[in-house]
C-alpha cells in the first residue's frame, strides 16, 4: 500500500484521467450505449500504460534536472516498479480494448502503441508530433467502430482529433522546454522555439476548433465557438500566457467534440 499513492502520481493522473473521461463520454454521446463501459476501461489501462512508461524511460533524463515532482526522482518509486506497472497496464490493455469491438479495439491498440513510439524514442525527433496526431485522430473512430457496421469517423471529425492532439503536444511542452534541452530532447517544439511551437499550437487548435464547430450537421453558434477559440489563443499570445489560452482552446475543442458525438455517424 505505500507504493500505491506515488505508483498514482506516477501514472501522470491528469492526462490519464481527462482523456478516459473524453473517450467514455464521446462513445456515449455516439450511441455506443452499456459498451461505453468498456470504452473506459480500455482507456484507462492504456493511458496508466502510457503513464507509466513515460516515467519508467525518462527517469534518467528527469534525474539529472531534478524534476521533484517525480516519484522515482523523489525515491518514493524504483524504477524496476514504474516498468512492471506499465507491462502489466500495456497487457490488460489487450483484452479490454477488444471488448469493445475487434476493430474498434485493434484502432486503439494502434493509438496505444503510437503513445508508447513517442515515449520511446519520437519524442526526441521531428516527428514528435506524429503520435498525437495518429492517437487523436483516432479517437473519434474508436467511439464508433463497436456500433452496428463498424463504421469509421468522418475526415472532419479524425482531422480535429489529430489537430487537436498535435495543439496538445506543442502546447504541453512549453513549460518544459528547458529541462528537455538539457536533457537532449530535441522534438519539433524545441526545434522551433517558444514562440513559433506557441504560434503553431494555437494554429492547430483553433483549427481544430473550426472543423469540429463548422462540420456537417452543426448550426450557426459553430462560427461562435471559432471566433472565440481565435480570441483566446490570440489574447494569449500578446500577453504572454500562450500556454494557459491553449488549454483554455483545447478543453473547447474537446467539449464541441463530445457534443458532436451523435454525427459521427
Amino acid at each position: 500500500m505505500p507504493t500505491l499513492p506515488p505508483l498514482l502520481r506516477a501514472s501522470h493522473p491528469g492526462p490519464t484521467v481527462a482523456v478516459t473521461a473524453v473517450a467514455t463520454a464521446l462513445s456515449a454521446s455516439a450511441g455506443l450505449g452499456a459498451r461505453s463501459l468498456a470504452v473506459a476501461a480500455a482507456f484507462l489501462s492504456g493511458q496508466l500504460s502510457v503513464g507509466w512508461s513515460n516515467d519508467w524511460v525518462d527517469a534518467a533524463r528527469d534525474r539529472a534536472v531534478d524534476r521533484r515532482d517525480k516519484p522515482v526522482v523523489q525515491g518514493a518509486l524504483r524504477v524496476t516498479t514504474v516498468r512492471t506497472a506499465a507491462l502489466l497496464a500495456l497487457l490488460s490493455c489487450v483484452p479490454l480494448s477488444l471488448l469493445v469491438g475487434t476493430w474498434a479495439g485493434a484502432a486503439h491498440l494502434v493509438a496505444v502503441a503510437s503513445a508508447w513510439q513517442y515515449n520511446a524514442h519520437l519524442k526526441s525527433t521531428t516527428l514528435s508530433w506524429a503520435p498525437y496526431a495518429v492517437s487523436f485522430g483516432l479517437v473519434p473512430s474508436i467511439a464508433v467502430l463497436g456500433l452496428p457496421g463498424q463504421p469509421l469517423a468522418p475526415a472532419w471529425a479524425t482531422a480535429g482529433g489529430a489537430l487537436l492532439g498535435v495543439g496538445a503536444h506543442l502546447a504541453n511542452v512549453l513549460p518544459d522546454l528547458a529541462d528537455d534541452a538539457a536533457t537532449g530532447v530535441r522534438g519539433l517544439p524545441h526545434q522551433l522555439g517558444y514562440r513559433r511551437s506557441a504560434l503553431l499550437a494555437g494554429v492547430a487548435l483553433v483549427g481544430a476548433t473550426a472543423l469540429l464547430a463548422l462540420g456537417p450537421g452543426y448550426d450557426g453558434r459553430g462560427a461562435l465557438a471559432v471566433l472565440v477559440a481565435g480570441g483566446v489563443f490570440a489574447a494569449g499570445l500578446r500577453r504572454g500566457t500562450a500556454f494557459g489560452a491553449a488549454i483554455v482552446v483545447a478543453l473547447l475543442d474537446v467539449g464541441l467534440l463530445v457534443v458532436r458525438g451523435g454525427s459521427l455517424v
